[in-house]
């Protein structure tokens, strides 16, 4: 009984604990909410006079908030609270543009309103945030990256496009050897997709190593696989190397536990009875193949959505 009641109360108490810890919307006083004390106060206020002049140029309302952490919670998720909360843009028009800096989760974000995503897409905040912020902020110098990439905002609203030369810095960032962009992902969301992705490769790549017979034939299939998926949560430089251990890793392994009994007992049941069991799982052949089962439970996975457009990223 008390088992079922910590099942039961588990979700609420998870869900209660986020709520509590999540990072707290702070009154809008002005354009830039500088809770972090990431600017000065001369540039606070020139930055400041800069954003008034644009909104009345053209009716955008630009905001920038910086804030230390966000306590586990997602940049995504809070910048849309930010921006509901705020309201920024005209209501008919809903031309504001949010840009959120934490320094103390090596994370930012522009988040567009949706009247100004035609103007200032999900790529081009994507390379602001890449090519004008990033270089600064791993220099440790916030100010410069969140005056430039500011500024770059405002360029672009207003016509113009981001310098050559930051234009040339993303292509050559792109252009390294395997080098494929890929979401931008909260620490949570990659531990979570991490143990989908993983838990599922790695469960049919144990199976191949320890199967005797269809082992090779898992090697072979499994290797898009390892090619592809770890990008999502790892990056390609970090894929590629798990790739490599991978391809280097199965076969050595294999090699290595044929030489043992169990393995040479379960080689045998496979072509005397043409089945053994591994671990629990039952494994047959057949005229079709192969195949095994473990009377274990499906998985399923679902999906969600933005509140808007704009781009995230972390230095």
């Amino acid at each position: 009984m008390k088992r079922r009641l910590i099942i039961l109360l588990l979700p609420i108490m998870l869900m209660i604990s986020t709520i509590l810890l999540a990072a707290d919307v702070p009154y809008l006083t002005g354009r830039i909410t500088d809770n972090a004390q990431l600017l000065s106060q001369e540039v606070n206020r020139s930055l400041s006079d800069s954003l008034q002049a644009h909104e009345k140029r053209t009716g955008n309302q630009i905001a920038v908030l910086t804030i230390s952490t966000l306590g586990g919670e997602s940049i995504e998720d809070y910048s849309v609270r930010v921006f509901e909360s705020w309201k920024l843009g005209q209501k008919d028009k809903d031309n504001g543009v949010l840009m959120v800096v934490v320094p103390g989760d090596r994370r930012m974000r522009i988040e567009v309103g949706y009247g100004l995503e035609g103007t200032l897409t999900d790529a081009m905040a994507g390379r602001i945030i890449q090519t004008v912020m990033t270089p600064k902020f791993k220099k440790s110098d916030f100010e410069g990256g969140i005056v430039d990439g500011t500024n770059a905002v405002m360029k672009l609203l207003e016509g113009g496009e981001l310098p050559q030369s930051e234009v040339k810095s993303g292509s050559m960032n792109k252009s390294k050897f395997f080098e494929i962009e890929g979401p931008e992902l909260s620490i949570q969301e990659r531990i979570l997709l991490g143990a989908f992705i993983f838990g599922i490769i790695g469960l049919f790549t144990a199976i191949g190593i320890l199967t005797p017979g269809v082992g090779w034939f898992l090697y072979f299939f499994l290797i898009p696989f390892w090619a592809v998926f770890p990008i999502v949560v790892l990056g390609s430089d970090v894929a590629f190397y798990c790739l490599i251990v991978y391809l280097i890793g199965f076969p050595i392994t294999k090699l290595f536990i044929r030489k043992t009994d169990w393995y040479k007992k379960a080689q045998k049941d496979f072509q005397t009875k043409g089945q053994t069991s591994i671990g629990g799982l039952s494994i047959s052949s057949g005229s079709s193949g192969s195949s095994w089962s473990s009377g274990g439970s499906g998985f399923s996975g679902g999906g969600g959505s933005s509140g808007g457009g704009g781009a995230s990223g972390s230095w």
